[in-house]
């Protein structure tokens, strides 16, 4: 098949285009060219998503049998895209998120949920992340004449991974010593790898699947505390596992999420984050390798770069301060 991506250089997009490529598809990328390198074997076109010469100049005189839009953020950039592909696409699937579903992670997020409040031609200044991939959703649905795929992924890890926190806790672990582990190491978790991401869109962008599906890991597939362990074995690190409560983390302003990636104190606004409903994406193929294979993969790209040259992410750093760090773990040891 004749496929375009818009995106294809960074993480979910790199992964989709890869398995793409294996599967003997006609690869087309369509991206700025300035974040990351190309991946080689595709077409890469470069431009801007948000100028409307690049897209027409992009679509002139071509035509694929699947469009998969990896990285729109704002409802009328989406809407843009999705309205000058049709007649030259099939099949559009859009990666969105299951933030966009509304109430979640207070609520949780089943087949039945609906989307946060936003329109189609809604800007940036409309919302936040989940919000505006709602509206984006809305874009891609009717700005496109053709089957549209709605992705709807939880966390994802795996290699490339650009967020960058699965990247900080394997570097961080990797270093040794005393390792501040944030709250209860039983907390359960439910990863996707974006491989696993990529071989469910392409296998349902193949069959002109037109249909929404939150994609994510089964619920439980790890904890917490197994989770950091996978890291501690792969990286071959004698890092021991300080466990630190939830509130003196808290009292000790410990940034929820960021400076200790995917922590998530227990609180009515995030009781669900972890128990999102697969059941109709499993029925329709969705398969999960494990998250021990993941970290393992992980591990294996991450390694060959220079621990100085480690990007935490691109938008917003991930990670906690060594100095921070070493004296939260004084604290704890000296309560």
């Amino acid at each position: 098949m004749r496929v375009l991506i818009i995106g294809g250089s960074a993480f979910v997009g790199r992964a989709i285009v890869s398995e793409a490529l294996a599967r003997g598809h006609e690869v087309t990328t369509f991206n700025r060219g300035q974040s990351y390198p190309d991946v080689p074997g595709v077409e890469a076109v470069h431009g801007d998503r948000e100028s409307a010469e690049d897209l027409e100049r992009l679509v002139e005189g071509r035509r694929w049998d699947i469009v998969v839009d990896t990285s729109a953020y704002v409802p009328r950039v989406a809407g843009r895209s999705a309205r000058l592909l049709s007649g030259h696409a099939d099949t559009y699937a859009f990666i969105s998120t299951v933030s966009a579903v509304r109430d979640f992670p207070a609520e949780p997020a089943t087949d039945e949920s609906g989307l946060w409040d936003c329109e189609p031609d809604a800007g940036p200044e409309d919302g936040d992340y989940g919000v505006l991939k709602a509206g984006c959703e809305r874009a891609v649905e009717q700005g496109f004449e053709g089957n549209t795929l709605i992705v709807q992924p939880g966390l994802i890890l795996g290699p490339y991974e650009n967020v960058a926190r699965l990247p900080w806790w394997l570097t961080r672990i990797e270093r040794g010593g005393q390792v501040l582990a944030p709250g209860d190491p039983s907390v359960a978790m439910q990863l996707i790898d974006a491989r696993d991401i990529a071989i469910f869109t392409l296998d349902q962008a193949e069959k002109g699947v037109s249909d929404r599906f939150m994609v994510t890991g089964p619920a439980g597939n790890t904890t917490y505390g197994e989770w950091l362990e996978l890291c501690r074995q792969v990286t071959g690190s004698d890092a021991e596992f300080v466990w630190v409560d939830d509130q003196f983390l808290l009292d000790h302003e410990v940034g929820v999420w960021m400076e200790l990636p995917l922590w998530a104190p227990p609180k009515p606004e995030m009781a669900n984050f972890w128990t999102i409903s697969t059941a109709k994406a499993e029925a329709a193929g969705l398969r999960c390798r494990t998250v021990a294979e993941t970290v393992r993969d992980t591990w294996e790209w991450l390694r060959e770069i220079p621990v100085g040259e480690r990007v935490f992410g691109r938008k917003n750093v991930h990670g906690i301060a060594r100095e921070k760090e070493a004296a939260i773990l004084a604290d704890w040891a000296a309560r």
